[in-house]
């Protein structure tokens, strides 16, 4: 107990660079560890390899202070998806285990103070739904419009079709949010992360955040959605569909972006998506690759069966999501249907 309570608060100084790198390395799987060393000149290999050969004093808290600095190191150098926290969760997890990521995310929140309404942002969106369930349609649609549109779309789902609808249209209505507002959320939400609401009205929601929310909806509620919104208010319905980014806009966006989306999109996916596109879009897709590649994926298309639309519409929104994906961190640029440009 003694040599655990001596080992709070670390002091990762006392450490040189490569025990460091021995001790974050140590902490991850072997195949993920070789991921990391294949990468590495064989000097580095050999010396940081040493370093882990020798470690022999990997107490738990010496661990989550290195694994705590890492993250703050990271942020520093990174802007690129870094900032996503759903990209920071899902890669601690697979680096480290649901329970060990768990806890590290949890001495984040605490040490790094996220609060009120940005703890949301670490956690499960079913978990979230159930926080939010029993609130006013008020908060519930702040906390909507405040969160990543992925997320917020994941928790929507959770909810009956009425209730979406309801909160859908709230969201696409507002506009700001008053301190006063703000400071009762951040004083619901996990009351251990419950912090100070700013002095300025807060600018959230609108027409586009509810657009953004509607392009992460699985395609058969968004249509559900759409329809149910088109009814109620023909105009706004009209405004949010032209603020969605959708498949066939990829047809707009420039050459570059679409090369950087075709890296990052397997065949299958591929094959399956552009078999519910017009002959523009793929044509589009096939310049875009190599002419053996374009062959292929042509005749691969030829030989395709016939598929369920549901499977074609999984196809397309998953690599909405690498486009989306690749937009939000920089690196391509998307132009939204009504002519808006996803920054």
């Amino acid at each position: 107990m003694a040599e655990e309570a001596e080992d709070i608060g670390y002091d990762v100084g006392k450490l040189e660079g490569v025990e460091k790198a021995a001790i974050l390395l140590l902490s991850l799987s072997e195949e993920d560890a070789a991921q990391i060393l294949k990468h590495m000149e064989p000097k580095q290999v050999q010396k940081l390899g040493q370093a882990m050969a020798t470690m022999d004093d990997m107490t738990q808290g010496k661990i989550t202070a290195v694994h705590k600095h890492f993250i703050e190191e990271i942020q520093n150098y990174s802007t690129i998806g870094f900032h996503s926290h759903d990209f920071v969760k899902k890669a601690l997890t697979a680096a480290l285990g649901e329970d060990k990521a768990a806890n590290l995310i949890d001495q984040i929140l605490v040490g790094g103070g996220a609060k009120g309404l940005d703890s949301l942002k670490w956690m499960d969106s079913k978990q979230v739904a159930g926080i939010i369930r029993n609130e006013h349609p008020q908060i519930q649609t702040i906390v909507l419009a405040y969160l990543d549109p992925e997320q917020s779309a994941e928790i929507l789902s959770q909810f009956p079709e009425k209730v979406r609808l309801d909160l859908m249209m709230r969201i696409a209505n507002l506009e700001e949010v008053q301190p006063a507002a703000l400071q009762e959320l951040n004083e619901i939400m996990e009351k251990q992360f419950a912090g100070q609401a700013g002095t300025q009205a807060a600018k959230m929601g609108g027409l586009k955040s509810a657009a953004d929310i509607m392009n992460y909806l699985d395609a058969n509620i968004e249509g559900q959605l759409m329809d149910a919104i088109r009814e109620q208010d023909e105009e706004m319905s009209q405004q949010i569909q032209d603020l969605m980014f959708v498949f066939d806009n990829l047809a707009d966006v420039d050459d570059r972006a679409i090369q950087a989306i075709l890296r990052e999109v397997q065949q299958d996916v591929l094959i399956k998506a552009i078999k519910g596109a017009d002959e523009g879009l793929r044509d589009k897709i096939a310049k875009n690759m190599s002419k053996r590649a374009a062959e292929m994926l042509l005749d691969d298309l030829e030989a395709l069966g016939p598929v369920r639309i549901s499977e074609v519409e999984t196809a397309q929104k998953e690599i909405l999501s690498v486009a989306r994906r690749l937009a939000d961190a920089g690196e391509i640029m998307l132009g939204g249907g009504g002519g808006e440009e996803f920054l």
